[in-house]
């Protein structure tokens, strides 16, 4: 008679995942704990564009999961997902390595969704990874040398024309980052920076509709427009096709064309594919096709199994698709995960939304606090990174890299800011555990 197997699994180290490992070695939880994701390093999705844009080291966006985990018990496997067998409960990697599990937490986030566009899975960039900013970061940089030693005026026109295609946050953050920095990297060599074009094709009637950061619209339009160069947005825009050279997109049913070395993708999420083919039936999933979760973020058909984050929604409950809702995920599945290790009763997540944080540029930002007070500029800058440091994985990488940053940015070469952020203080304590 096989001894059955008290261990919980977790697949995918995103937010819901590591943060549920975490708070279970932080409540000494009774069972082993085994985390499992194809990357080496987490990633700290909010701040990927100071790392992209060089505001923030890897140290601080990207750190090893072997140095988070340090200490805690947790095991980590760095391996892909092949399947995840429900019935059998067990668990198949890449390397062909399986284990089972008592209980397992799906934490896979969601991809990138092409929606069947025509050439954007090949030739547009997606940018939710480390990789994905090193490869962009490469490839930009050789389009601005190209266009410093090219006598060509069109050649030039499109080697500096770079398009996102989508106006939610994702969208915006990156037009904006990309429309400060990239002039500054061209004026060091040379080049005229109003050459510099940044582009936004949306398909909505106006950027951030029906996002989280919607409230912040107003502060966003104006402030897309103040960057080193002012950003194009192009709205009700369906965009068609992508080429390597050229993207097409359909506005008041004509289909046009922008000449265009460099298009990136952020223009929505699909569902995991693993999640996709889990044996979940079609009641028990959402318009989405994620499968649907009780308020204890275990799934209907599978008690066993929890999940959180973008990959599962919650039953009669909407929740955006954010880092503050995925986190606080994490700790309520970790909770009740211990109480059925102790055979205790379950408890209901309970997420707060404390407001939103968007990044408009180097040093800019906005801020919404507590649905109450909105912040603009400089200070909402220093607001947003101070609040995601406080929620950095682990105390000591959380002192670590938030001293480093405060170092850098406030008593090093922001001064006058000293007293502005001692009072802010008390509202990272407030939001440390929300967002």
């Amino acid at each position: 008679m096989t001894s059955p197997v008290y261990q919980t699994v977790i697949v995918g180290g995103g937010f819901t995942g590591l943060f549920t490992a975490l708070h279970l070695a932080h409540e000494h939880y009774p069972r082993s704990v085994i985390l499992i994701d194809k990357n080496e390093r987490f990633c700290f999705k909010p701040l990927l564009y100071e790392y992209f844009d060089g505001e923030m080291n890897a140290f601080q966006v990207v750190p090893r999961f072997s140095e988070l985990l340090k200490g805690s018990g947790v095991i980590f496997i760095q391996d892909a997902v092949q399947s995840i067998d429900l019935h059998q409960k067990e668990v198949k990697l890449a390397s062909g390595n399986s284990y089972n599990y008592s209980n397992l937490v799906l934490a896979l986030g969601s991809v990138t969704g092409y929606h069947h566009v025509e050439g954007a899975k090949e030739h547009a960039f997606p940018f939710w990874t480390q990789a994905d900013a090193i490869a962009l970061d490469r490839h930009l940089r050789d389009c601005l040398q190209q266009a410093i030693q090219t006598k060509d005026p069109e050649q030039r026109r499109k080697l500096l024309t770079v398009v996102v295609v989508g106006g939610g946050a994702s969208g915006v953050e990156m037009a904006a980052t990309l429309a400060d920095f990239l002039p500054r990297w061209y004026g060091s060599l040379g080049g005229k920076i109003w050459e510099i074009r940044v582009v936004i094709i949306h398909h909505g009637q106006v950027i951030l509709e029906g996002d989280i950061n919607d409230s912040l619209r107003p502060i966003a339009e104006k402030e897309l427009q103040k960057r080193t160069v002012p950003i194009e947005i192009f709205t009700e825009a369906e965009t068609t096709s992508v080429h390597p050279h050229e993207i097409e997109y359909k506005i008041n049913n004509q289909v046009k064309k922008l000449p265009t070395s460099t298009t990136i993708w952020t223009a929505g999420t699909s569902i995991h594919p693993l999640i996709k083919d889990l044996p979940i039936s079609q009641e028990n999933r959402d318009e989405h096709d994620r499968p649907l979760v009780t308020r204890a973020l275990q799934l209907l058909e599978f008690p066993e199994v929890f999940a959180g984050g973008d990959c599962a929604g919650v039953q009669d409950k909407s929740l955006p698709p954010t880092a503050q809702v995925a986190y606080q995920q994490g700790s309520d599945i970790a909770r009740n995960l211990k109480a059925l290790a102790l055979e205790e009763k379950l408890k209901p997540s309970k997420v707060n939304i404390r407001g939103t944080l968007l990044k408009l540029g180097i040093n800019d930002a906005a801020a919404n606090l507590f649905n109450t007070l909105e912040v603009v500029g400089e200070p909402a800058h220093l607001i947003r990174q101070g609040t995601y440091l406080t929620l950095l994985p682990t105390p000591i990488h959380d002192f670590k890299a938030t001293t480093e940053w405060l170092d850098e940015n406030i008593f090093h070469h922001h001064l006058p800011f000293k007293m502005f952020f001692k009072k802010m203080c008390k509202y990272w304590h407030r939001l440390k555990l929300q967002f």
